[in-house]
């Protein structure tokens, strides 16, 4: 077993976090189809639908085949060339990552719902997610797809083009590049939530706490990596569909 300073730099690189995440992005496509019988139509996750509208849009009714093979060509690619330069996997590493997700999944809402309300100066929602809107195998599957989609929508992608744009455009310096990528970032992911026929109602209290969210789980992916990010947010919405 690597040492502990070890597992925490190991744990990050793509051939452990992206394959941790394999799973995760099968069950949520699995139950997705079983659910609509379709690959985009129906209830899904919104992040998935975006994406996926976006390559139908470009691609026309060759654009899901078009985001099948980026999706799991590019992180086929990242972990293949991670596993040559590096070497094999071990299991050991993966048990530690779940156990990982799952603590943080479970303190997850205590955290954000602390820190809203210490914001707001006063009580708040312990929690915001797909609750009680539809039935538990469809509450389920939006979970999963919450993990997976929006974490590379607003993780990967937005927050990595927003850093990007105040390096190069702006000609800001790392440091506050970042800060300004993390805060716009997670402003986007509350805002997406309250878009769409199944947005939630505008309310100042799980804006704030979407907003808060959004900053740990920036904070989660810059330090334990995409895989462990995506786990703890399915977790968290899996637990909130549970509870």
């Amino acid at each position: 077993m690597p040492s502990a300073s070890s597992y925490w730099k190991v744990s990050r690189a793509p051939r452990y976090s992206l394959t941790f995440v394999l799973p995760l992005l099968l069950l949520y496509e699995s139950l997705a189809f079983l659910l609509t019988h379709d690959a985009i139509e129906g209830v899904r996750n919104g992040a998935d639908v975006l994406l996926k509208s976006l390559f139908l849009l470009l691609g026309g009714r060759y654009g899901l085949t078009a985001f099948g093979v980026v999706l799991l060509g590019t992180g086929g690619l990242l972990v293949w060339r991670d596993w040559k330069r590096s070497g094999p996997l071990e299991g050991r590493i993966f048990l530690g990552m779940a156990a990982e997700s799952v603590v943080y999944a479970g303190i997850f809402g205590l955290v954000a719902s602390t820190i809203t309300g210490l914001l707001l100066r006063g009580p708040t929602l312990l929690a915001a997610g797909p609750v009680g809107r539809f039935d538990l195998p469809t509450q389920l599957m939006i979970s999963l797809g919450a993990g997976i989609y929006e974490e590379l929508l607003f993780r990967v992608l937005i927050v990595s083009a927003l850093a990007k744009l105040a390096l190069v455009v702006f000609g800001w310096r790392p440091a506050p590049a970042a800060v300004f990528a993390t805060m716009v970032g997670a402003l986007i992911f509350s805002a997406f939530h309250y878009i769409g026929p199944f947005g939630d109602r505008l309310q100042l209290g799980s804006f704030v706490f979407r907003t808060v969210a959004g900053l740990l789980l920036s904070g989660l992916y810059l330090t334990r990596g995409f895989g462990i990010a995506a786990w703890t947010h399915a977790l968290y919405d899996v637990f909130l569909s549970l509870g």
